[in-house]
């Protein structure tokens, strides 16, 4: 398996070297992904329970490792973070099966 907190600071290291390749860049995902915490509705956890669903939703190794060390810091328990994938292994299945439906509807399209 991969080595999450190496990984994690590669990660962090590549995306300081694209701030000076290219600082506008890096400077509007910052101000992004800041947006969500203006209100803090949902609290730090919540969001990073989010944001690590949503990892696995589109693969992000690099989203795996920066927002799970942010949900154990912000209070996620193993069990939570357990709960939050298993909406994405949901999500991610009911999503296949409606996108079946739109194969289908194209070969009758076609035919």
């Amino acid at each position: 398996m991969l080595n999450w907190n190496e990984y994690r600071q590669q990660v962090l290291t590549g995306v300081g070297e694209m701030g000076k390749l290219s600082p506008e860049t890096v400077k509007g995902y910052v101000g992004l992904s800041a947006a969500d915490q203006k209100k803090d509705l949902l609290g730090a956890k919540t969001r990073e329970l989010i944001a690590l669903a949503v990892a696995v939703t589109v693969r992000c190794d690099g989203c795996i490792a920066v927002h799970t060390e942010a949900a154990i810091k912000n209070g996620a328990t193993r069990e939570e973070i357990a709960e939050a994938l298993g909406v994405a292994v949901a999500l991610n299945a009911g999503a296949a099966l409606v996108y079946s439906t739109r194969v289908m509807d194209a070969y009758a399209a076609h035919g």
